[in-house]
Formats: C-alpha cells, structure tokens, sequence
C-alpha cells in the first residue's frame, strides 16, 4: 500500500513553527516512504477562516520546500459528505439523535493504539463518552470531520502534536463505527520555549513568516526544524535534504519536548550562508538593500557579499554590513569602538595618518594592501593589530571585520582613503568619534 500522509492547517492563523515542523516530518516521511504527501485546509470554522491565512500556509510551505501531491483538500466543501456518513451511522443504529444533534455511541471497553512516537496507549470507552459528531444546524466537529476526510484521503499514517493524544480514541472508535482500517497514529511532543513552556508569542516570533522576513534562508529553518524533537543518530547537524529524507524514521522522533533555541538557530543559519555563494545570496540582500537606498553596483555587491558572509548570521546583517562597506552614511560607531577611541584618541590618529601615507601609494590588491600594512607595523616596532584596527573601526564603526585587506578591498581606493582622511580629521584628543 502507498504511503500517504497528510498536513491539516485550520486558516484561522499563520503558519506556526509547530505546525511546520509537523507538516516537515510528514513530508519527509512520505518521500522517504515513495509516498504522497496530501495537504487539507480544514476551514469548517467560516467566521474566523481566511483566503489571506490560507495563502500565507501556502506561502510558508513553498518557502520551506514543501510540495505537495495532489491538489489541496478544502474541508468546508466537503460538509454535505460529512453530514451523508453522519446519517448512515444514525440509520445505523452507531448514532443517536439528541437535542437535535448527532452523537455516537461509544462502546465500553479499551480503546488503544500503539503510538508511532509513543508506543502502546490506551483509554477505556467509559470515560470517553459518547460524543457530538453534528451539531443540530447539522455542522460536522472536528474529530468526526478529520476522520472522515482522513478515511476519504486513504490516509495511511498520521503525525501530528501530541496535543492531539486525547482525540485519537474518539477518532479510534470512529473508524471502527465506519468500519475502516485505522492509521498508524503518531504524536510528536510540543515545541517549549527556552524556559520550558509552550512555545508562544511570549518567546519572540512563532510564525514561519518572520523568520523569513529575518534574514533566515530556507534550507537553515528546515534543517533546524528537523532537528526539534528528531534525531538522525550521531551528533550531525547540517544536513542536506536528501540526507534528511534517508535518515527520516519515526524511531527518530523523541518523546519529550524539544526546545526552540533561537541563537542555534542563528547559528545554524550562518553555517548555510557561509557556504551558500555570493550570486546565490544576492537576489535575498538585494531587495533589503534597496529598503536602505543603497543602489551599489552589482559586481561591488558581490563582492562584498563575499567577503562578509562568513561572519553572518542572518541576510539582514549581511546587508547590513554590505551598506557599512559601500556607503559611508551608514557607520554608526558600536560601544566598544568608541572605547577603544576613547583609550589613545591621540594614538588612534597617528596610525590612522600612518597608514593614509602608505595606502595611498599602495597596490588595491589584498596582498599588497596586507604587505604594506605589515612592513609598516614592523617599520613601527608595533604588532600588526595596532595598524589594522584603528582603520577597521575608522571604516565599519566597529571591531571585528573581515581581515582588514579583504576591507580596504572590497570599500576600494578612493572611498576607503576618504573615509580614513574624515576619520583623522573628525579625532582629536578631546573628541569623541563620529555616529
């Protein structure tokens, strides 16, 4: 039998993190199996369901790579099936009418399953009750809908949260009502946040969106979202998605709560940009440049992509960082350069002056620009570090760069010696830098 797997998003909301990382497993479950994965809107609740909020799933689902196989479910237009099974149950004698509403009989007894994530689990009939499955304006409820469409779907595997664990058994005794075949059932433990609590807009973002808008490119989220509550085995971290789709079991998947970290995943995210090339990068800090006004010609944006992708973490400080090197409106000094400043002004304008009087006269190329610097802190008697960091923070504003001949490089001659000459002139012993 094909496997076939499904993501059910209710449109009431974004695309959360959980509800990603439930629609990934489920995807890479299926392509790991040579199965389907089916997508279903369920938009039964109409007053609070969204053309905008399903476009916004989509959306987030297509970022992150996740295609689906055939043509997305839409559960409000299925309610006339809904209420055709309902009916059968009641002519069946499997259901009873109440107050104008449907309700199943649900038989004494256990019900139980054993659990994909968390092996055997069992409720009794007695204490689960029987329970609405249409409301008197003869509306479908949750539970019997998802079994019905489930059932409709083949669905033959269901991964979900485990905040789901108390309406499996009533799904369970739907199905045996019906008289189908169940599916395997299995829960993934919630996404807490790092104090141990569900994961909420208390935390910072939850929406798959802002990420995006964060300068978090998609192979980083996915990979990361992998990795919340699922191990490949090992200590592996970056993988790629052919990896991930290999590896994918459900024995993998860990029973307790797996913590958002969002400086792992900052981090994470850095290890993809820093192999990701610069052309690849550039269509993503193209748009977040123009957002600053800075319109840099295409080949001087690429290279300074280059040069400062390894040490970012996100598109965001990348065009950041890019707007520093190609315009100087855009260095502000940071704390710990104005200490530094601070500490020798007078010194700090020396070697600023020395090194205009070399760099004028050198070749722009990283390793005659690293050679003069060099030759003149030995001429000095002063380590290389006294020489480069003055015209690091007289360039960027801050400490801690690319080597400073990729800098001087990449802001190019005549920018970079104008930018050292305002610093110079902008430093006395009295004053305080610029920004």
């Amino acid at each position: 039998m094909t496997t076939r797997v499904r993501f059910a998003p209710s449109p009431t909301g974004y695309l959360h993190v959980g509800g990603a990382r439930t629609a990934l497993f489920n995807w890479l479950y299926a392509r790991h199996a040579g199965g389907k994965f089916l997508l279903r809107i369920e938009d039964t609740d109409k007053a609070r369901s969204t053309d905008e909020h399903t476009k916004v799933i989509l959306d987030g689902l297509t970022w992150l790579g996740l295609d689906w196989d055939e043509e997305p479910v839409f559960q409000g237009a299925r309610v006339k099936r809904h209420q055709e099974i309902a009916d059968r149950l009641l002519a069946e004698g499997k259901a009873y009418m109440e107050d104008g509403a449907i309700r199943l009989r649900v038989p004494p007894g256990e019900i139980a399953w054993d659990d994909a994530v968390h092996e055997h689990i069992s409720f009794q009939g007695e204490d689960i009750k029987d329970f609405v499955i249409l409301r008197a304006d003869r509306s479908p409820l949750y539970n019997f809908a998802v079994v019905v469409d489930d059932i409709d779907m083949q669905i033959t595997h269901v991964l979900r949260g485990d905040d789901h664990i108390s309406n499996t058994p009533k799904q369970i005794a739907l199905y045996q009502a019906l008289g189908a075949a169940l599916p395997v059932f299995g829960h993934v433990p919630m996404i807490h946040g790092s104090d141990g609590k569900k994961l909420s807009k208390r935390h910072g973002a939850t929406a798959v969106g802002d990420y995006q808008h964060m300068g978090i490119l998609p192979a980083a989220m996915r990979n990361f979202l992998a990795l919340l509550g699922w191990s490949p085995g090992g200590d592996r971290e970056i993988m790629t998605l052919d990896e991930m789709i290999a590896l994918f079991s459900f024995g993998g998947i860990q029973k307790k709560p797996a913590i958002f970290d969002m400086t792992k995943l900052e981090w994470m995210n850095g290890q993809y940009l820093s192999a990701s090339s610069a052309e690849e990068l550039y269509p993503l800090v193209a748009p977040q440049l123009e957002q600053v006004n800075l319109d840099g010609d295409k080949d001087a944006v690429l290279r300074t992509i280059a040069a400062v992708k390894t040490r970012s973490r996100t598109t965001l400080d990348i065009a950041k960082q890019v707007a520093v090197r190609l315009d100087a409106k855009h260095v502000v000094f940071d704390e710990k350069a104005k200490k530094e400043i601070a500490k020798d002004p007078a010194g700090y304008k020396a070697a600023l002056e020395a090194s205009l009087a070399v760099l004028r006269a050198a070749e722009w190329t990283p390793a005659a620009l690293e050679q003069a610097l060099r030759a003149l802190a030995e001429q000095q008697g002063v380590a290389a570090g006294k020489v480069f960091q003055p015209i690091r923070i007289a360039l960027t504003g801050g400490t801690v760069s690319e080597p400073v001949n990729e800098l001087l490089h990449v802001v190019g001659k005549e920018a970079a010696l104008k930018r050292l000459g305002d610093a110079v002139t902008s430093i006395d012993p009295g004053a305080s830098p610029r920004g």
